[in-house]
């Protein structure tokens, strides 16, 4: 290799290096202890999350940062509580609004962990989804650094879902379980029923929705118990062939014996 080529090698090298290792201090930045956000929450109800931050300056290697929230929560409250080694709160600050910052977390005050906590009133759902189901932010945290620059710490969301639409989802499901034990089966029309019943959901139209899924599931048994009587029958006829075999085995085999004899 040439003395030029190995120059242009090297700093191919370096750069990737470099990348790589932005990267890696990207990916590592603030690590999440533990969570308590709900898997799913009824519009118009107040609900409160809470996750816990920790190795609150690692990767990238920092003495102090500011601590960004956002969520889709409605008429919201949040709380910064911050800890130090010893698992005592030495500070709590409190923030209103959808979006909050300024929550400083630097080695000099001794943070060593925070817990951040969201509570608000569940949004409507402005576009419903049976699969994947319909969902908002409850919390989604971000590291922000003197410049500007930031790092998203982690994201959760949620499903929400009025009376309505849970009863509706309620049924879909009991619809699709129907027609994947029907597996096997002509389930062509029920599969259809359910299509359409899911199409339903999508527009809204939860009472169309809860009723083609009732006729979709009702298709998938209907399907599955003739499939299943049909089966039987091919058993039991085939039953019958062994027997009428055996039988007519065992009839051939006394004439032959009838004849022996009179030959004797």
């Amino acid at each position: 290799m040439t003395r030029t080529n190995w120059s242009r090698f090297s700093k191919l090298a370096l750069a990737l290096v470099v990348l790589l290792s932005a990267f890696a201090g990207q990916a590592g930045a603030v690590s999440v202890a533990s969570d308590d956000v709900p898997d799913e929450a009824q519009v118009g109800t107040q609900v409160t999350a809470s996750v816990t931050l920790e190795e609150l300056y690692r990767s990238p290697q920092l003495e102090s940062w500011t601590l960004a929230g956002q969520t889709d929560l409605e008429d919201v409250t949040w709380t910064v509580a911050y800890y130090d080694q010893t698992g005592a709160r030495v500070d709590q600050q409190s923030f209103d609004g959808q979006n909050f910052s300024g929550a400083e977390i630097a080695t000099a005050d001794g943070t060593s962990e925070v817990e951040v906590t969201v509570t608000g009133i569940v949004p409507e759902v402005e576009s419903y989804s049976y699969d994947p189901a319909q969902t908002f932010t409850m919390i989604s945290l971000d590291q922000t650094r003197e410049g500007g620059s930031s790092n998203d710490i982690d994201s959760w969301t949620v499903h929400h879902y009025t009376e309505e639409s849970a009863a509706a989802r309620d049924e879909l499901d009991s619809a699709r379980d129907a027609i994947q034990r029907a597996s096997g089966a002509n389930t062509q029309q029920a599969q259809q029923t359910f299509n359409n019943a899911v199409e339903a959901y999508n527009g809204e139209e939860f009472n169309l929705a809860t009723n083609l899924a009732n006729e979709a599931e009702t298709s998938a048994n209907q399907a599955r118990q003739s499939s299943q009587t049909t089966q039987l029958l091919i058993y039991a006829a085939g039953g019958l062939l062994v027997v009428a075999l055996i039988v007519g085995g065992f009839l051939y085999w006394r004439s032959q014996q009838s004849t022996y004899d009179k030959l004797g």
